[in-house]
């Protein structure tokens, strides 16, 4: 049984930043694609960024290149998704993914809020 525990969100200022993290079980996420989708309030969920097995691929939406960056722990499982220069439009639950390939992923995590007061 696979599962994908988020954490790391929270209510930040807006200019501020967050880092999610997104541990993994039961599965080793070495071979994997990891993603991170948001779903704001009132709107269908959206990719974030993606990172291959070996963090030599990585894809960003363009509302967040340069502010967001997705890293890899494979050693412990993990990806991250460092937040700066958040804004309101930041604002959502954000969830972390697996899968062989972007954009196809399997197995989805169960979310994190992360808010953006202005």
């Amino acid at each position: 049984q696979v599962q994908l525990v988020e954490s790391g969100g929270g209510l930040v200022q807006a200019g501020g930043s967050l880092r999610l993290s997104c541990a993994a079980s039961g599965r080793t996420l070495r071979t994997y694609t990891m993603g991170w989708f948001r779903q704001a309030p009132g709107k269908e969920r959206e990719f974030v960024a993606a990172i291959n097995w070996s963090g030599s691929s990585i894809d960003y939406a363009n509302s967040v290149k340069g502010r967001f960056t997705i890293s890899r722990d494979n050693g412990r499982n993990t990806v991250y998704l460092q937040m700066n220069s958040l804004n309101a439009e930041d604002t959502a639950v954000y969830y972390c993914a697996t899968g062989r390939r972007h954009p196809n992923y399997d197995y989805w995590g169960q979310g994190t809020q992360v808010t953006v007061s202005s």
